[in-house]
């Protein structure tokens, strides 16, 4: 069984000012979605399933079924506030939905194969895709999950501190925790650190963080639901909770519920969180087509 892309794009994308998950970063307007399916069908792939706004499906029809017609197997799954599908019968007042690990749990009913998680905006490189497919194909099971985990100096920007989700990886390869760290960036001498309390630490450039790269079974939505009622019922007064998929993966860790082997890429990410960030995006990008990774135009 061939497994499911499943591609978060329900954020509203407030810190970018426009639709990010659809602007355009290729020579012929690819988005960075373009480029993650791209990867996606050549590691093998079976379907593509994206994790959006209702109101934004007409829109993501227009841009992707043409390209994707008769390539892949395309699926739309809405996340919404409403919690009465959870068996959760209130009406709570919210700006943006509940987080990753709820936009997760929209797709239930959807999907009933092994499937990996990723965020639209992000770009991820083949490598990760072909690993992350040969897990899903050959060792994944309801106890045994996965992550891709990136070096950290080639996660980091050049335009200042970011936040990661570094990982604590045991002898076994598995993860045993994430730290998030708030502050972290290159030092002038190409090492990396993190503040913390306005205190330095150093990290190895190879640690590996988590970029939001998640294999899974079906059986997490059944590990995950509980959680997530129990956390709207613990924060049905913050409307800026959100339920993130590290907190599920830390949960299921610490019961002994499963394991989450870190599989390591080489590959360089890179995303957009600002509009400064696109120039960068857009020769990144520019630099793969000229070493002959990516065709010029993808879908010709």
């Amino acid at each position: 069984m061939k497994p499911t892309l499943l591609i978060l794009a329900a954020g509203m994308a407030s810190r970018y000012g426009s639709m990010k998950q659809v602007d355009g970063f290729g020579p012929n307007g690819e988005t960075i979605i373009d480029y993650s399916i791209y990867d996606a069908i050549k590691a093998g792939f079976g379907k593509i399933s994206f994790i959006i706004r209702e109101e934004f499906a007409e829109s993501f029809k227009a841009i992707f079924e043409p390209k994707l017609n008769g390539r892949i197997e395309t699926d739309y799954v809405f996340q919404s506030f409403d919690l009465k599908p959870f068996g959760i019968d209130k009406e709570i007042e919210r700006a943006k939905p509940w987080g990753t690990a709820h936009a997760v749990l929209a797709a239930r009913n959807q999907v009933k194969e092994p499937f990996c998680v990723i965020n639209a905006d992000d770009f991820y490189g083949y490598d990760a895709f072909e690993k992350m497919a040969k897990f899903l194909t050959t060792e994944v099971a309801d106890d045994n999950y996965s992550l891709i985990g990136y070096q950290i100096d080639k996660t980091l920007s050049d335009n200042g501190s970011v936040s990661r989700g570094v990982c604590k990886v045991d002898e076994n390869g598995n993860m045993v925790g994430i730290n998030e760290r708030t502050e972290v960036y290159f030092k002038e001498d190409g090492t990396v650190a993190y503040k913390e309390n306005g205190e330095e630490h150093p990290l190895p450039n190879d640690a590996r963080v988590s970029m939001n790269f998640w294999g899974f079974t079906p059986a997490v939505f059944e590990q995950s639901e509980p959680m997530f009622k129990a956390f709207v019922e613990a924060n049905e007064s913050n409307p800026k909770a959100e339920f993130f998929i590290p907190l599920v993966a830390d949960e299921l860790i610490k019961s002994g519920t499963a394991k989450f082997k870190v599989i390591p890429t080489a590959n360089k990410w890179f995303g957009v969180t600002y509009k400064e960030d696109k120039p960068i995006v857009q020769q990144s990008i520019s630099d793969l087509l000229a070493q002959g990774v990516y065709p010029e135009n993808l879908w010709a």
